[in-house]
């Protein structure tokens, strides 16, 4: 179920309603409620082929979950005089291992068959959410491990299968969900809460279906054409995808938040304008922030982290984002793609402070060409694709991107303004898309995002109205509207 659709929206009021009228009675049985919702949310989109695959990794995860939190409670007598002992370590380690296996292991059949055979071999279709599914199992085995949090069982389906993060993340940490459900917020939000929702919702759908895909449109346009781009029309497409990509992705966990925020819970901010990034290492402490918290405490600090020395701590940081890049998609394209950012960051550590010396606006523009370039080999069908598209780019073919490329941008607006203006039809596409392109710019690096901007909300009459214009365009739009593209991940 797509969130930018009628059944959506219908269904997002239907459960609202139903889990705060039950919290009035009985909060607990308001969220079993919202659990049974959030199920029949993933068998809509996902089938219930994938609700068993994930549900037999929620029945593993839960069985060790309960074991290594289980471990300081083992009574060993009868009486006062019982004592306690925690279960043997290498047990709990073989715990995790056999969990953490599993887990990567359904992952690797579904997603990876194909990539490792060279396709001779595919299971052909994977469980919706499935990689982040399985990152946020993983991060929920290994919080259970070292003790820094012990969840309770009841809860794990909730966490599991919670709707608005279900599909796409953000990557739910145990402390940042869990404890909610224990807060006097949670199935009881306030008013100040409903206008946050309601605004990151609105400004979600609108960057999903007013900007992500409008630029879409020009993306795949010129992706489809590629041996009739000029130079400037590779650069419109290059910088079409690096927009698009954010207003897709931040769109869909604007949402998600808005959505969460109705019920009474607060997710972890997942964008925070990124393209305002100064260095590679600032971008991806910004970009998909939970993916990065999750690779960082999961595999950089196990592999050693940055305490075995520069040479060590190099490896590791391209170890992680090689996985970052596999996790993504398999294919060569996302393993170059996520070795192009481990080295962006290497090359930082290596250069040092000389490089923090150099003049603000250069350190932004250094980093913003690296992103874009790097994105091309994560939009690329293959690795041929992306170099054709980057070499074309560097080219001395300065003709102006031709009419089909920016052909389909904003369609029924174009179509109304010819009707009313016959004599600028030539010009309706051009401008839009000039339009278009500017506004993305604009709206990707301006200071206060959304996420940002939920905290201190203040709902007035000209803010409830331009966001209600917004939603009633967004709305219109739905017909056509491509889903998010991070849930093909």
């Amino acid at each position: 179920m797509n969130f930018q659709s009628f059944g959506f929206l219908a269904f997002l009021v239907i459960t609202v309603s139903a889990c705060l009228g039950l919290a009035r009675r009985d909060r607990n049985i308001a969220a079993e409620c919202l659990t049974l919702a959030s199920v029949v949310f993933y068998v809509i989109g996902g089938g219930w082929s994938a609700l068993l695959v994930l549900a037999v990794g929620l029945a593993v995860s839960a069985a060790a979950v309960h074991y290594l939190s289980d471990f300081q409670v083992r009574p060993t007598g009868d009486g006062p005089a019982a004592y306690f002992r925690p279960r043997p370590p290498a047990r709990r380690r073989w715990c995790l291992i056999l969990a953490a296996a599993w887990h990567i292991g359904v992952l690797a059949v579904f997603k990876y068959t194909g990539f490792v055979t060279g396709g001779r071999f595919s299971l052909g279709w994977a469980p919706l959410g499935l990689s982040f599914f399985t990152f946020q199992q993983l991060w929920l085995l290994k919080e259970a491990y070292t003790g820094a949090f012990r969840p309770k069982g009841k809860d794990l389906p909730l966490h599991a299968f919670f709707f608005p993060t279900v599909v796409s993340g953000p990557i739910l940490k145990p402390q940042m969900f869990f404890p909610q459900l224990l807060g006097e917020r949670f199935l009881h939000p306030d008013g100040h809460d409903f206008a946050a929702g309601l605004y990151a919702i609105a400004s979600g759908m609108a960057k999903k279906v007013l900007l992500a895909d409008s630029l879409g449109t020009v993306v795949d346009s010129g992706w489809s054409h590629l041996d009739q781009l000029s130079a400037p029309a590779a650069w419109l497409v290059i910088l079409g995808y690096t927009l698009q990509l954010y207003f897709d992705f931040s769109g869909y966990c604007d949402i998600a938040a808005g959505s969460a925020r109705l019920l009474g819970l607060r997710m972890p901010v997942n964008f925070d304008s990124p393209y305002r990034s100064l260095s590679i290492t600032e971008f991806w402490k910004r970009w998909h922030i939970t993916l990065t918290s999750f690779l960082r405490e999961c595999l950089y600090f196990p592999l050693g982290g940055s305490r075995k020395g520069p040479g060590r701590a190099c490896l590791n940081i391209l170890i992680v984002f090689l996985v970052s890049g596999l996790w993504h998609g398999a294919g060569w394209t996302f393993l170059i793609w996520g070795g192009l950012h481990g080295l962006g960051q290497i090359i930082e550590r290596v250069w040092g402070p000389e490089r923090d010396k150099l003049p603000r606006v250069l350190r932004w523009g250094l980093t913003f060409a690296f992103v874009n370039t790097a994105w091309v080999f994560f939009r690329a069908p293959g690795v041929s694709q992306a170099l054709t598209l980057l070499r074309t780019a560097v080219t001395a073919d300065f003709r102006p991107p031709a009419d089909w490329l920016m052909e389909g941008v904003f369609a029924k607006e174009a179509a109304a303004l010819g009707m009313l203006f016959p004599d600028l039809i030539p010009w309706v596409s051009p401008a839009l898309t000039f339009a278009l392109f500017a506004l993305a710019a604009l709206a990707a690096l301006w200071p206060r995002n959304t996420a940002r901007r939920m905290e201190t909300f203040p709902p007035t009459p000209w803010r409830a109205a331009a966001l209600a214009l917004l939603t009633a365009w967004s709305v219109l739009s739905f017909t056509g509207v491509t889903t998010f593209i991070y849930s093909n991940f």
